[in-house]
């Protein structure tokens, strides 16, 4: 996606304007907190302990966070090709299908190790495809990504509610959801991975879907920034007419874009349907799928910034609800709140200060290429 102001230092761009528009977020937030009586210094020490203070706060945050690098990962690769890909939420939801059936018809016969592969295929390649059909409608049709993306977010809703209800319920059962897995189509947790610096992480469902998802960010870039097809992406996304010019089939490229988009948003369903649930049920996904347009946006669409942006927002899930635990004078409604005000300034007010600090490097650098030089002795 094009840049619409001038270039500044990379710090700047990923670390510093970020890091501005978060402080601002967290600020309102707090004169939130502060309008129902409450101490909003309390409340951000509730947030990092809660997130942080122990091993089991860090395995739920780590647990959000997988969910919002592959959503974030979804999206920002959708941004390197000008397009806007709304539709994480249901692309991740239908893909719940390719996770559950390989666990319905293997978890009895095989071991995690053997289903876990074919579940990620599967996952991959149902997000893919309800992915394709939007950018196959653009590509070909002219039909605004955008539009089409959030309209099948409501057509999968209403087909998994069929899916669940009238053909994947057991019989004799009252809730929406499928069978509880066997062993075969559980992932193990990551309990050793925080035990090897003495943590605990108790009942949180960290599991392996972590490791994908930080192995799905290398590959991200590798595609992205070092391959033919990367460059192809990133040319379309900067200039349509010259991406047209180069002999870059723009039909083709905008289709394989939102195929990728929708791969990553559908290996997200393996994280709460394998590693937590170890079933498919209702809205599983949860709203990851637009929490990763905020991810994607503050991580600068580059999966250097997409993780610890996905952790950030793990420590908003995980930390509101120690505070709404522990300040019951903050409901989980103004948890949601705050959690919206990030979102808010990460996403929709992501450029409202770069004119400013833009301007700011601008004359900085403008003075200091008009110092003079010291006088030669």
């Amino acid at each position: 996606m094009s840049v619409p102001y001038a270039k500044l230092p990379a710090w700047v761009d990923y670390g510093l304007i970020p890091l501005v528009n978060l402080a601002v977020a967290f600020l309102v937030a707090g004169l939130v907190v502060l309008a129902v009586g409450q101490s909003p210094l309390r409340a951000a020490t509730l947030l990092i302990e809660g997130a942080f203070g122990y091993g089991e706060g860090i395995g739920y945050t780590l647990y959000y966070a997988t969910n919002f690098i592959f959503t974030g990962l979804a999206v920002a690769v959708a941004f390197h090709c000008g397009l806007f890909n709304i539709g994480g939420e249901g692309q991740a939801y239908v893909a719940g299908l390719g996770v559950a059936l390989p666990c319905l018809w293997l978890d009895q016969f095989a071991p995690w190790y053997v289903v876990f592969p074919v579940a990620i295929l599967g996952a991959a390649l149902v997000g893919a495809f309800w992915a394709m059909i939007p950018g196959w409608l653009q590509a070909k049709r002219g039909s605004h990504v955008v539009i089409t993306t959030i309209m099948f977010n409501f057509i999968a809703s209403s087909l998994m509610v069929y899916v669940l209800v009238d053909v994947l319920k057991p019989t004799g059962s009252m809730a929406p959801q499928t069978r509880t897995f066997a062993d075969g189509g559980q992932l193990p947790r990551l309990d050793w991975l925080l035990a090897s610096v003495g943590l605990d992480i108790g009942g949180a469902p960290f599991n392996l879907s972590f490791l994908l998802a930080l192995v799905a960010a290398i590959v991200v870039w590798i595609v992205i920034w070092r391959t033919k097809l990367g460059y192809e992406i990133r040319t379309m996304g900067h200039s349509p007419s010259a991406a047209s010019y180069a002999g870059i089939r723009q039909s083709r490229i905008i289709i394989i874009t939102m195929m990728m988009s929708g791969a990553l948003a559908g290996m997200m369903a393996l994280n709460p349907i394998m590693g937590d649930q170890h079933s498919m049920q209702l809205d599983f996904v949860a709203g990851a799928g637009f929490v990763g347009i905020a991810v994607a946006l503050m991580g600068r669409s580059h999966p250097v910034g997409i993780v610890p942006a996905a952790i950030l927002f793990g420590v908003l899930y995980q930390g509101g609800a120690e505070i709404s635990f522990e300040m019951p004078e903050i409901s989980r409604d103004m948890i949601t709140i705050i959690q919206g005000l990030v979102i808010l300034f990460a996403g929709a007010l992501e450029n409202m200060f770069r004119p400013a600090i833009t301007t700011f490097f601008a004359t900085l650098g403008s003075a200091r290429a008009d110092k003079p030089l010291p006088a030669a002795e």
